[in-house]
Protein backbone atom coordinates (compact mmCIF):
# COMPACT_ATOMS: atom_id res chain seq x y z
CA UNK A 1 0.00 0.00 0.00
CA UNK A 2 2.88 2.33 0.75
CA UNK A 3 4.43 1.74 -2.66
CA UNK A 4 1.03 2.10 -4.32
CA UNK A 5 0.47 5.35 -2.46
CA UNK A 6 3.74 6.84 -3.69
CA UNK A 7 3.08 5.60 -7.22
CA UNK A 8 -0.41 7.11 -7.12
CA UNK A 9 1.03 10.39 -5.84
CA UNK A 10 3.56 10.45 -8.68
CA UNK A 11 0.92 9.79 -11.35
CA UNK A 12 -1.44 12.35 -9.83
CA UNK A 13 1.32 14.95 -9.67
CA UNK A 14 2.20 14.34 -13.32
CA UNK A 15 -1.45 14.78 -14.30
CA UNK A 16 -1.68 17.98 -12.25
CA UNK A 17 1.47 19.40 -13.85
CA UNK A 18 0.12 18.70 -17.34
CA UNK A 19 -3.20 20.40 -16.53
CA UNK A 20 -1.52 23.44 -15.00
CA UNK A 21 0.97 23.84 -17.85
CA UNK A 22 -1.87 23.80 -20.39
CA UNK A 23 -3.90 26.36 -18.44
CA UNK A 24 -3.95 30.12 -18.82
CA UNK A 25 -2.18 31.18 -15.62
CA UNK A 26 -3.11 34.83 -16.01
CA UNK A 27 -6.84 34.02 -16.18
CA UNK A 28 -6.60 31.63 -13.22
CA UNK A 29 -4.74 34.12 -11.03
CA UNK A 30 -7.18 36.85 -12.02
CA UNK A 31 -10.08 34.68 -10.83
CA UNK A 32 -8.38 34.04 -7.50
CA UNK A 33 -7.57 37.72 -7.10
CA UNK A 34 -11.21 38.62 -7.80
CA UNK A 35 -12.35 36.34 -4.98
CA UNK A 36 -9.74 37.68 -2.57
CA UNK A 37 -9.72 36.93 1.15
CA UNK A 38 -13.35 35.81 1.11
CA UNK A 39 -12.18 32.37 -0.05
CA UNK A 40 -10.85 31.88 3.49
CA UNK A 41 -14.45 31.42 4.67
CA UNK A 42 -14.28 27.91 3.20
CA UNK A 43 -12.05 26.83 6.10
CA UNK A 44 -14.47 27.52 9.00
CA UNK A 45 -17.38 26.34 6.85
CA UNK A 46 -15.74 22.89 6.70
CA UNK A 47 -16.66 22.53 10.36
CA UNK A 48 -20.17 21.63 9.15
CA UNK A 49 -18.80 18.52 7.47
CA UNK A 50 -16.69 17.56 10.49
CA UNK A 51 -19.63 17.87 12.88
CA UNK A 52 -21.90 15.76 10.65
CA UNK A 53 -19.17 13.16 10.28
CA UNK A 54 -18.49 13.07 14.03
CA UNK A 55 -22.17 12.73 14.94
CA UNK A 56 -22.43 9.69 12.66
CA UNK A 57 -19.37 8.13 14.26
CA UNK A 58 -20.76 8.91 17.71
CA UNK A 59 -23.92 6.97 16.85
CA UNK A 60 -21.88 3.92 15.82
CA UNK A 61 -19.76 4.15 18.97
CA UNK A 62 -22.72 4.50 21.35
CA UNK A 63 -22.97 0.80 22.40
CA UNK A 64 -19.23 0.69 23.10
CA UNK A 65 -19.01 4.00 24.92
CA UNK A 66 -22.06 4.40 27.19
CA UNK A 67 -20.10 6.76 29.46
CA UNK A 68 -19.36 9.14 26.55
CA UNK A 69 -15.62 9.07 27.12
CA UNK A 70 -15.18 10.03 23.46
CA UNK A 71 -17.55 12.97 23.23
CA UNK A 72 -18.66 14.90 20.17
CA UNK A 73 -16.02 17.61 20.58
CA UNK A 74 -13.28 14.98 20.75
CA UNK A 75 -14.59 13.11 17.71
CA UNK A 76 -14.80 16.36 15.75
CA UNK A 77 -11.10 16.90 16.46
CA UNK A 78 -10.29 13.30 15.46
CA UNK A 79 -12.28 13.82 12.24
CA UNK A 80 -10.13 16.87 11.39
CA UNK A 81 -6.97 14.83 12.00
CA UNK A 82 -8.25 11.95 9.87
CA UNK A 83 -9.01 14.25 6.95
CA UNK A 84 -5.71 16.09 7.37
CA UNK A 85 -3.83 12.80 7.09
CA UNK A 86 -5.87 11.56 4.12
CA UNK A 87 -5.66 14.89 2.28
CA UNK A 88 -2.10 16.02 2.96
CA UNK A 89 -0.08 12.82 3.44
CA UNK A 90 0.70 10.06 0.88
CA UNK A 91 -1.40 7.39 2.58
CA UNK A 92 -3.86 6.41 -0.18
CA UNK A 93 -6.82 7.55 1.95
CA UNK A 94 -6.42 4.78 4.54
CA UNK A 95 -4.00 6.26 7.06
CA UNK A 96 -6.56 8.59 8.58
CA UNK A 97 -8.80 5.73 9.68
CA UNK A 98 -5.90 3.90 11.35
CA UNK A 99 -4.85 7.00 13.27
CA UNK A 100 -8.49 7.63 14.15
CA UNK A 101 -8.65 4.21 15.84
CA UNK A 102 -5.53 5.04 17.81
CA UNK A 103 -6.83 8.42 18.96
CA UNK A 104 -10.20 7.07 20.11
CA UNK A 105 -8.42 4.29 22.01
CA UNK A 106 -6.80 7.03 24.10
CA UNK A 107 -10.22 7.51 25.69
CA UNK A 108 -10.16 3.95 26.98
CA UNK A 109 -12.29 2.26 24.31
CA UNK A 110 -11.58 -1.24 23.06
CA UNK A 111 -9.51 -1.33 19.86
CA UNK A 112 -11.58 -4.08 18.22
CA UNK A 113 -14.84 -2.20 18.80
CA UNK A 114 -13.45 1.09 17.51
CA UNK A 115 -11.96 -0.64 14.45
CA UNK A 116 -15.34 -2.20 13.69
CA UNK A 117 -17.02 1.22 13.71
CA UNK A 118 -14.35 2.69 11.44
CA UNK A 119 -14.66 -0.18 8.95
CA UNK A 120 -18.45 0.20 9.05
CA UNK A 121 -18.06 3.93 8.51
CA UNK A 122 -15.80 3.42 5.50
CA UNK A 123 -18.25 0.92 4.02
CA UNK A 124 -21.12 3.37 4.49
CA UNK A 125 -19.05 6.07 2.81
CA UNK A 126 -18.63 3.78 -0.19
CA UNK A 127 -22.40 3.26 -0.38
CA UNK A 128 -23.07 6.99 0.04
CA UNK A 129 -20.60 7.81 -2.73
CA UNK A 130 -22.57 5.58 -5.10
CA UNK A 131 -25.84 7.27 -4.12
CA UNK A 132 -24.20 10.68 -4.55
CA UNK A 133 -22.85 9.63 -7.95
CA UNK A 134 -26.29 8.41 -9.04
CA UNK A 135 -27.66 11.82 -8.10
CA UNK A 136 -24.97 13.46 -10.22
CA UNK A 137 -25.83 11.30 -13.23
CA UNK A 138 -29.50 12.24 -12.86
CA UNK A 139 -28.56 15.92 -12.59
CA UNK A 140 -26.67 15.63 -15.88
CA UNK A 141 -29.98 14.59 -17.43
CA UNK A 142 -31.81 17.39 -15.62
CA UNK A 143 -29.30 19.93 -16.91
CA UNK A 144 -29.81 18.53 -20.42
CA UNK A 145 -26.14 17.83 -20.94
CA UNK A 146 -26.40 14.05 -20.79
CA UNK A 147 -26.13 12.01 -23.92
CA UNK A 148 -23.58 10.73 -26.33
CA UNK A 149 -20.84 8.18 -25.79
CA UNK A 150 -19.30 9.97 -22.81
CA UNK A 151 -22.48 9.78 -20.76
CA UNK A 152 -23.12 6.17 -21.72
CA UNK A 153 -19.58 5.28 -20.63
CA UNK A 154 -20.17 6.97 -17.27
CA UNK A 155 -23.38 5.05 -16.71
CA UNK A 156 -21.71 1.79 -17.77
CA UNK A 157 -18.83 2.28 -15.31
CA UNK A 158 -21.32 3.12 -12.56
CA UNK A 159 -23.48 0.04 -13.20
CA UNK A 160 -20.55 -2.35 -13.64
CA UNK A 161 -18.92 -1.22 -10.39
CA UNK A 162 -22.18 -1.15 -8.43
CA UNK A 163 -21.78 -4.75 -7.15
CA UNK A 164 -18.60 -3.72 -5.31
CA UNK A 165 -20.26 -2.04 -2.31
CA UNK A 166 -23.15 -4.51 -2.32
CA UNK A 167 -20.93 -7.61 -2.31
CA UNK A 168 -18.62 -6.05 0.29
CA UNK A 169 -21.58 -5.29 2.54
CA UNK A 170 -22.96 -8.82 2.21
CA UNK A 171 -19.58 -10.44 2.83
CA UNK A 172 -18.91 -8.42 5.95
CA UNK A 173 -22.42 -8.92 7.30
CA UNK A 174 -22.93 -12.60 6.51
CA UNK A 175 -19.64 -14.01 5.24
CA UNK A 176 -17.57 -14.00 8.45
CA UNK A 177 -14.60 -12.69 6.47
CA UNK A 178 -12.19 -12.23 9.35
CA UNK A 179 -13.27 -15.41 11.05
CA UNK A 180 -12.40 -17.34 7.90
CA UNK A 181 -8.88 -15.91 8.20
CA UNK A 182 -8.50 -17.50 11.63
CA UNK A 183 -6.94 -20.73 10.41
CA UNK A 184 -4.65 -18.92 7.99
CA UNK A 185 -3.43 -16.54 10.67
CA UNK A 186 -2.77 -19.40 13.04
CA UNK A 187 -0.70 -21.23 10.44
CA UNK A 188 1.27 -18.07 9.59
CA UNK A 189 2.10 -16.81 13.08
CA UNK A 190 1.83 -19.98 15.13
CA UNK A 191 -0.28 -18.22 17.73
CA UNK A 192 -3.98 -17.91 18.31
CA UNK A 193 -3.85 -14.28 19.53
CA UNK A 194 -4.11 -12.66 16.11
CA UNK A 195 -6.63 -15.22 14.97
CA UNK A 196 -8.79 -14.56 18.01
CA UNK A 197 -8.58 -10.81 17.38
CA UNK A 198 -9.65 -11.34 13.77
CA UNK A 199 -12.61 -13.42 14.86
CA UNK A 200 -13.55 -10.80 17.47
CA UNK A 201 -13.40 -8.06 14.83
CA UNK A 202 -15.66 -10.15 12.62
CA UNK A 203 -18.21 -10.46 15.44
CA UNK A 204 -18.17 -6.73 16.16
CA UNK A 205 -18.55 -5.94 12.46
CA UNK A 206 -21.59 -8.17 12.21
CA UNK A 207 -23.00 -6.47 15.27
CA UNK A 208 -22.48 -3.00 13.75
CA UNK A 209 -23.95 -4.04 10.41
CA UNK A 210 -27.13 -5.33 12.06
CA UNK A 211 -27.94 -2.00 13.68
CA UNK A 212 -30.28 -0.70 11.01
CA UNK A 213 -31.24 2.62 12.58
CA UNK A 214 -27.62 3.50 13.40
CA UNK A 215 -26.49 2.63 9.85
CA UNK A 216 -29.28 4.67 8.26
CA UNK A 217 -28.60 7.66 10.52
CA UNK A 218 -24.85 7.60 9.91
CA UNK A 219 -25.33 7.22 6.15
CA UNK A 220 -27.80 10.13 6.11
CA UNK A 221 -25.31 12.33 7.99
CA UNK A 222 -22.53 11.35 5.60
CA UNK A 223 -24.74 12.15 2.63
CA UNK A 224 -25.49 15.56 4.16
CA UNK A 225 -21.75 16.05 4.50
CA UNK A 226 -21.25 15.33 0.81
CA UNK A 227 -24.05 17.74 -0.03
CA UNK A 228 -22.33 20.44 2.04
CA UNK A 229 -19.31 20.16 -0.27
CA UNK A 230 -21.42 21.49 -3.15
CA UNK A 231 -21.65 24.82 -1.35
CA UNK A 232 -17.87 25.20 -1.69
CA UNK A 233 -18.20 24.93 -5.48
CA UNK A 234 -21.19 27.31 -5.56
CA UNK A 235 -19.48 29.83 -3.27
CA UNK A 236 -16.13 29.79 -5.10
CA UNK A 237 -17.71 30.23 -8.54
CA UNK A 238 -19.82 33.08 -7.23
CA UNK A 239 -16.71 34.82 -5.91
CA UNK A 240 -14.97 34.20 -9.23
CA UNK A 241 -17.72 36.08 -11.04
CA UNK A 242 -19.22 33.00 -12.69
CA UNK A 243 -22.25 32.11 -10.55
CA UNK A 244 -24.07 28.83 -11.10
CA UNK A 245 -27.23 27.48 -9.52
CA UNK A 246 -27.11 24.87 -6.79
CA UNK A 247 -28.07 22.11 -9.26
CA UNK A 248 -24.93 22.68 -11.31
CA UNK A 249 -22.82 22.89 -8.15
CA UNK A 250 -24.23 19.60 -6.90
CA UNK A 251 -23.50 17.94 -10.24
CA UNK A 252 -19.90 19.17 -10.22
CA UNK A 253 -19.32 18.07 -6.63
CA UNK A 254 -20.93 14.65 -7.07
CA UNK A 255 -19.06 13.76 -10.24
CA UNK A 256 -15.76 15.07 -8.86
CA UNK A 257 -16.19 13.01 -5.70
CA UNK A 258 -17.00 9.97 -7.83
CA UNK A 259 -13.77 10.39 -9.79
CA UNK A 260 -11.75 10.94 -6.61
CA UNK A 261 -13.08 7.82 -4.93
CA UNK A 262 -12.61 5.77 -8.10
CA UNK A 263 -8.94 6.79 -8.06
CA UNK A 264 -8.66 6.27 -4.29
CA UNK A 265 -5.05 5.12 -4.58
CA UNK A 266 -4.04 8.68 -5.57
CA UNK A 267 -3.44 10.61 -2.33
CA UNK A 268 -5.87 13.51 -1.91
CA UNK A 269 -7.08 12.94 -5.47
CA UNK A 270 -4.03 14.91 -6.66
CA UNK A 271 -4.62 15.84 -10.29
CA UNK A 272 -7.76 13.67 -10.35
CA UNK A 273 -9.90 16.33 -8.67
CA UNK A 274 -8.63 18.97 -11.09
CA UNK A 275 -9.29 16.78 -14.12
CA UNK A 276 -12.82 15.99 -12.91
CA UNK A 277 -13.67 19.64 -12.37
CA UNK A 278 -12.32 20.55 -15.81
CA UNK A 279 -14.16 17.78 -17.67
CA UNK A 280 -17.53 18.24 -15.98
CA UNK A 281 -17.15 22.00 -15.66
CA UNK A 282 -16.82 22.35 -19.42
CA UNK A 283 -20.25 20.70 -19.75
CA UNK A 284 -21.86 23.72 -18.08
CA UNK A 285 -19.67 26.40 -19.63
CA UNK A 286 -16.92 26.65 -17.04
CA UNK A 287 -13.47 27.14 -18.53
CA UNK A 288 -10.52 24.97 -17.58
CA UNK A 289 -8.84 27.90 -15.86
CA UNK A 290 -11.95 28.60 -13.77
CA UNK A 291 -12.23 24.91 -12.86
CA UNK A 292 -8.60 24.90 -11.74
CA UNK A 293 -9.27 28.00 -9.65
CA UNK A 294 -12.15 26.18 -7.92
CA UNK A 295 -9.84 23.25 -7.25
CA UNK A 296 -7.20 25.59 -5.85
CA UNK A 297 -9.81 27.06 -3.51
CA UNK A 298 -10.60 23.55 -2.28
CA UNK A 299 -6.90 22.78 -1.89
CA UNK A 300 -6.45 25.99 0.08
CA UNK A 301 -9.23 24.90 2.43
CA UNK A 302 -7.61 21.48 2.83
CA UNK A 303 -4.32 23.11 3.84
CA UNK A 304 -5.94 25.62 6.20
CA UNK A 305 -7.89 22.85 7.93
CA UNK A 306 -5.35 20.05 7.62
CA UNK A 307 -2.11 21.66 8.77
CA UNK A 308 -3.43 22.83 12.18
CA UNK A 309 -5.08 19.41 12.65
CA UNK A 310 -1.82 17.57 11.91
CA UNK A 311 0.15 19.89 14.20
CA UNK A 312 -2.35 19.38 17.02
CA UNK A 313 -2.12 15.61 16.53
CA UNK A 314 1.69 15.69 16.77
CA UNK A 315 1.47 17.91 19.83
CA UNK A 316 -0.94 15.44 21.46
CA UNK A 317 1.34 12.53 20.58
CA UNK A 318 4.34 14.37 22.08
CA UNK A 319 2.44 15.14 25.28
CA UNK A 320 1.37 11.53 25.61
CA UNK A 321 4.91 10.30 24.98
CA UNK A 322 6.48 12.63 27.57
CA UNK A 323 3.68 11.91 30.03
CA UNK A 324 4.64 8.27 30.29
Amino acid sequence: MKVAGYLGALLGLMLLVVLVLRADWAAMIESLATAGWQLLWLAPYRLVYFVLYAIGWLILLRPYDPQRRAGLDYLVWVATVREGIDRLLPVASVGGGIVGIRLVRWRGLDAISVAATVITEVLLTLVVVYVFTAMGLLLLVHLRIAGGDAYRHLVAVFLLSLPVPLVTLLLLRYGSVFQRLQGTLYRLVGSSSLAESAAALDRELRSCLHRGWALASTAALQFAGFLSGAFEVWFALRLFGHPVDITAALMLESMTQAVRHLAFIVPAGLGVQEAGLIVFGQMIGISGELALAVSMAKRLREVLCGVPALLSWQWAEARRLHGR
